[in-house]
């Protein structure tokens, strides 16, 4: 079992959890995933690393709540423990030496551009932050990515914080910012990573993203997260999670994304015992 350090809500329908996995924890590198398990005979569900310690034995993911096993996890209380945490998975980033890189996060991945944003400076690149989000209260760990940022720009869609837009604004955003950006990395949800992309493509700005796909056992043996990437079939598991943004088939990944949508909307009102909906 492994203890729950801390549970914490960061913003409306956002979670933090901090876990006891030092296995996890002294060989993780920024990119990388864990699979948790709320219950023994539970779902998996791939989790981004948002921090860790290799020292503590410690490791931080943010979970947004969208269906039974997420809803479960973040009921969590410190002194309570989950069965699994498994990883690290996926191949971390390759932190390549730019002069300046330009991290896009939205909702939960606010807090996994973190360990990219810590490993850039480490090596000595200039770090532009863009967070987006629907309105100002959906941003959190403001305090902790200002220590490693060396600029961060705001966007949201009611222009309570910010450029008022969305993320079609980014190419603005890089512009004043005055840096000098070669590459733009983006986790979120699918639907900002593809925004992303769409935005720098007519720039020539190499672009990253870290796919949100349906997955089972992150080993690449269920087939379940493949992706078409360069016209060419890509497990985001174990070939991922991070791919050239501009080469990714996004019509195809919304469309396997939506397959259990159905399933995840009826398992949350179930575990709010709205048994009889659907």
């Amino acid at each position: 079992m492994f203890a729950v350090l801390e549970s914490q809500v960061l913003a409306p329908n956002l979670h933090m959890l901090t876990l006891e996995a030092p296995d996890v924890a002294r060989q993780a590198q920024a990119g990388q995933f864990v699979i948790l398990r709320a219950e023994e005979d539970g779902e998996r569900i791939p989790l981004s690393l948002a921090d860790w310690d290799a020292a503590k034995g410690i490791i931080t993911v943010v979970i947004v709540n969208v269906g039974k096993t997420t809803d479960r996890l973040t009921r969590l209380k410190a002194g309570q423990a989950v069965p699994t945490v498994a990883g690290p998975l996926g191949r971390p980033l390759k932190i390549e030496p730019v002069k300046a890189v330009c991290l896009v996060g939205g909702c939960y991945g606010v807090g996994s551009i973190y360990p990219l944003a810590r490993a850039y400076r480490r090596q000595g690149s200039r770090v532009l932050i863009v967070l987006e989000g629907k309105s100002g209260f959906a941003f959190y760990w403001e305090e902790k990515l200002r220590s490693i940022a060396d600029k961060i720009v705001y966007i949201t869609r009611d222009g309570t914080r910010g450029a008022r837009g969305h993320i079609d604004l980014l190419p603005r955003a890089i512009e004043a910012s005055g840096e000098l950006v070669e590459r733009v990395i983006a986790n979120g949800c699918n639907h900002l990573l593809s925004e992303v992309c769409t935005a720098t493509q007519p720039l020539g700005l190499p672009t990253q993203v870290c796919l949100n796909t349906l997955m089972i056992d992150g080993t690449g043996m269920c087939g379940v997260c493949r992706v078409t990437v360069g016209g060419q079939m890509k497990f985001a598991c174990v070939d991922g999670p991070y791919f050239d943004g501009h080469a990714v088939d996004w019509q195809e990944l919304f469309q396997r994304r939506q397959s259990y949508l159905r399933e995840e909307v009826q398992s949350l009102r179930s575990s709010a015992g709205m048994e009889e909906c659907l």
